[in-house]
């Protein structure tokens, strides 16, 4: 039998990506496709190889209003790669209204179909009962109820599947079908799913008192705001709190290991690259994963739970005065995670100038690979103590968190105001589903923070593995001559690379140490730690502890000053390779990437220096 593909449709928040898992297993693979940067997720059948399922990105209509929605319409009609063969059709049984009017798009296309009513379960609990049979017979199309979050809900989906052909379908005449598509007309599209809805379900969606009341507090402009603070608070006291006893456990396990590993081998080369090269470099990140952990983890539990959309909701009046939208919300939401998919869910915003300034401010939004730095900055000269009942470090993480949030929404402003001199600023209202309040799928949350952790320790062993093994080349070679009066490392590559960095970076007080190891972190934040700690390891001394001494280094010799100094580096350093390339392939435009990485740059020297200066003043 040949391999045929099945693509699954879908709007936002209907439950797609779980239904996804559900039929995959969750083995998802996961590439980009031909020519964009938006994720292409694929996954075998389970009990049927040769069937592929592609989960094609949210979409309300066929009729595409962004970049992203036009990836989907692009797949269905064969553009991008191989044109599927099968559509599953998810429907949100809580709002049949709104994602009816995809599934009629869909039909037109021809191809074999059967549609999933999602979140059935939740429908009934509010009141809507649905004739499917009926709704099949007038859509002459397979309808079955699902919930995706446990395995007899996707039973009656599977079956469904199960009757669609195993045979490739023949091409679609794409011009032809946008030509279908574009000439539909909305009016009675819409007057033929109130007849669907007419014919085939009973008593309208009545949502529960409590649903009610929760929005009238999270939707609130002075209430709401409080709360989506208090929980950020929240969620970087647990960072700190929370992640501590596993991060001992860690820091001892690799401390023991970097001990053993001298004790049993012969000295050399090859111990010193294992132990202050390896051992050193990886360590001094992976000591970071709790953190990082518990980070991803509140962001997915607020995702799944619905709240986020309500964020975006209620934060669309504040961030109109900078220039943007509600809709930017999710993307520079999710630079907390990662830069790269922030930019790249940049393409589901309308306006194009809005879109580009989404993508310019979300590297100023505190990524994930940024934590291991405040990190250890934080734990090496704020002291662990509480204040008004809060952790300290957990306290400064969030101011340094809000400094990045409050920079972007400050350049987002400056460049409406430059954007309405030259007359281009052109206001979308921001529309949007509300999903209802769901109790979170804590498989499926688990599964997605399991893939986030794992990307996370594939980057430990291979570029956080290969940069610490050159740059512990580059501060081993050549060694010191036999008269040499200083330490071995000033007469490294390293060390001459240091020599010519250093002039450049004193007057923000940052030592040559720190500006090699800046050079790796280009390629991934996270590096900036481990190469500190292979640097400061192989200048050791051998009776120092070498594994992990960065916190007592850099609270001995680096002091407020340069430690504070570089804390606001790091807040608007630009991003890593991975997310500038990103930009590049966004923007279409090296001239705009190239803005958006030397104002980054500006920014970062200007407040370091601000910061070294004022510091050293307060403290003098």
């Amino acid at each position: 039998m040949s391999q045929v593909y099945y693509a699954l449709v879908g709007a936002p928040n209907c439950g797609k990506t779980v239904l996804f898992n559900a039929l995959t297993g969750a083995h998802a693979k996961v590439a980009n496709y031909p020519g964009v940067t938006v994720d292409r997720r694929e996954g075998r059948l389970i009990g049927n190889p040769d069937v592929t399922i592609i989960d094609l990105p949210g979409t309300y209509s066929l009729r595409v209003t962004s970049p992203d929605e036009a990836v989907t319409r692009k797949v269905l009609f064969g553009e991008m790669g191989t044109q599927p063969d099968a559509i599953i059709a998810v429907a949100d049984a809580t709002n049949l209204r709104m994602t009816l009017r995809l599934v009629l798009e869909l039909k037109t296309l021809g191809l074999p179909m059967v549609v999933s009513l999602n979140l059935s379960d939740i429908a009934r609990k509010r009141g809507v009962q649905i004739e499917t049979a009926k709704l099949a017979e007038l859509l002459g199309v397979p309808v079955v109820e699902t919930v995706a979050i446990s395995q007899s809900g996707t039973e009656a989906i599977r079956k469904a599947i199960a009757m669609l052909p195993k045979e490739p379908s023949p091409p679609l005449d794409a011009k032809r079908a946008a030509e279908v598509i574009d000439s539909l007309d909305s009016r009675e599209l819409y007057e033929d799913v109130t007849r669907l809805l007419r014919d085939s379900t009973h008593t309208h969606m009545t949502l529960p008192a409590w649903h009610t009341k929760l929005d009238d507090f999270v939707l609130h402009p002075v209430w709401g705001v409080l709360l989506l603070l208090l929980i950020l608070l929240l969620v970087f006291q647990a960072v700190y709190t929370w992640s501590a006893p596993l991060m001992d456990s860690i820091e001892g396990a690799f401390t023991w290991l970097g001990e053993w590993v001298a004790a049993n081998m012969p000295p050399g080369i090859l111990s010193d690259l294992i132990v202050n090269g390896i051992i050193a470099g990886i360590g001094s990140v992976l000591v970071f994963l709790p953190q990082i952990t518990i980070l991803f983890a509140f962001i997915l539990l607020l995702e799944d739970s619905g709240y986020l959309p309500r964020a975006a909701f209620l934060m669309d009046n504040l961030l109109a005065k900078s220039g943007l939208s509600g809709r930017a919300f999710i993307p520079l939401l999710s630079s907390f995670a990662c830069a790269v998919p922030a930019v790249m869910s940049a393409r589901t915003i309308q306006d194009p100038r809005e879109r580009l300034v989404t993508i310019s401010v979300a590297p100023l939004l505190t990524c994930s690979a940024r934590l291991p730095v405040y990190a250890l900055i934080i734990a090496a000269v704020i002291p662990q103590q509480t204040v008004w009942g809060l952790n300290l470090q957990g306290l400064v993480l969030f101011i340094l968190y809000l400094a990045g949030i409050l920079s972007a929404g400050l350049v987002a402003f400056v460049m409406k105001k430059i954007a309405k001199r030259h007359g281009r600023i052109q206001q979308f209202p921001l529309l949007m589903e509300l999903p209802t309040y769901r109790l979170p799928n804590f498989k499926n949350i688990l599964l997605n923070l399991w893939d986030k952790v794992r990307s996370f320790l594939k980057r430990a062993g291979t570029i956080i593995f290969a940069l610490s093994v050159v740059l512990w080349a580059l501060v081993s070679f050549p060694g010191a001559p036999e008269n040499a009066k200083g330490p071995a490392i000033d007469y490294s590559f390293a060390g001459m690379i240091g020599r010519v960095l250093q002039p450049i970076f004193e007057p923000i007080g940052f030592t040559w140490q720190m500006t090699i190891a800046m050079i790796p972190g280009v390629a991934a934040r996270e590096v900036v730690v481990a190469a500190l700690g292979t640097v400061y390891a192989v200048s050791a001394d051998s009776d120092e502890a070498t594994s992990n001494a960065l916190i007592p280094i850099v609270h001995n010799d680096w002091g407020l000053p340069t430690a504070f100094a570089f804390l606001a580096w790091y807040v608007y350093a630009p991003m890593c390779l991975a997310t500038i390339a990103v930009i590049r392939r966004e923007t279409r435009s090296p001239q705009h990437t190239a803005l958006i990485v030397g104002y980054l740059l500006v920014l970062a020297y200007a407040f370091s220096f601000i910061v070294y200066r004022l510091t050293l003043a307060l403290t003098s």
